[in-house]
């Protein structure tokens, strides 16, 4: 058997049926063995990993911890990143065939202008450059620049330096189709089928103000299965 792909998705204490429903989705649409694992902030930080300050502004547990994806995976090989407020429709084994050696990470690059002040739980929604890229990376965890996301860096570095891909140069940093990271109440349905990954960007169904989502009920379903009688918080 093929070595598994290996998968990193954020972790928020807030939302962990979330991660829960990614995770299976993932799993039970993928045609190859993955390894998915959380990014729990606690464990970097009980390792001496991670030293940042908290960041106010911060939405997430793993606002900067995913860009620890690299080091989790030794340097080396592909990995991928995603924020836990995903549902997976596709098969992730269709993403290895944008594995591009020249590049140092691939991302869907959309040009999102967010219209709501805020975003889940009355989280501040902030808009950057390049917002949402960061959302869903496929790292060449071995390439010169993406070696350059050690600890130190990561720790002493920006927030717009980290998000905005400036630890690499413009053309390696490649694209993937937006059906990958399809965001919600931004993007445009399909006229068939769905999305190979649906972002709850805005807020998911696990939260009671965010049940009027597309694909809310398919979540909701997938939430059922793994937690019954499950209410939104």
């Amino acid at each position: 058997m093929s070595e598994a792909f290996r998968i990193f998705i954020g972790w928020d204490s807030r939302e962990p049926i979330a991660y829960e429903v990614a995770k299976k989705t993932a799993l039970e649409n993928s045609s190859i063995p993955l390894d998915i694992q959380p990014i729990k902030l606690d464990e970097l930080v009980e390792r001496g990993a991670y030293t940042r300050d908290i960041d106010p502004l911060a939405s997430t547990e793993f606002t900067y911890s995913r860009f620890f994806t690299p080091y989790l995976a030794g340097y080396e090989g592909w990995a991928l990143f995603c924020d836990c407020d995903f549902m997976f429709f596709g098969d992730l084994a269709d993403l290895r065939k944008y594995e591009d050696p020249s590049k140092a990470v691939l991302c869907a690059q959309h040009d999102y202008q967010p219209k709501d002040g805020v975003k889940m739980d009355g989280k501040v929604q902030t808009a950057y450059p390049r917002k949402n890229w960061s959302s869903f990376m496929l790292f060449n965890c071995a390439h010169p620049s993406t070696r350059q996301l050690t600890p130190e860096r990561i720790n002493s570095e920006t927030g717009a330096y980290l998000h905005r891909m400036q630890w690499a140069q413009d053309d390696e940093i490649g694209s993937l189709p937006i059906e990958w990271n399809w965001l919600e109440g931004w993007n445009q349905k399909p006229a068939s089928g769905t999305p190979k990954a649906v972002h709850y960007t805005r807020g998911g169904p696990w939260f009671k103000d965010w049940q009027d989502v597309d694909y809310g009920d398919q979540w909701r379903a997938e939430a059922e299965k793994i937690e019954p009688g499950f209410k939104p918080i």
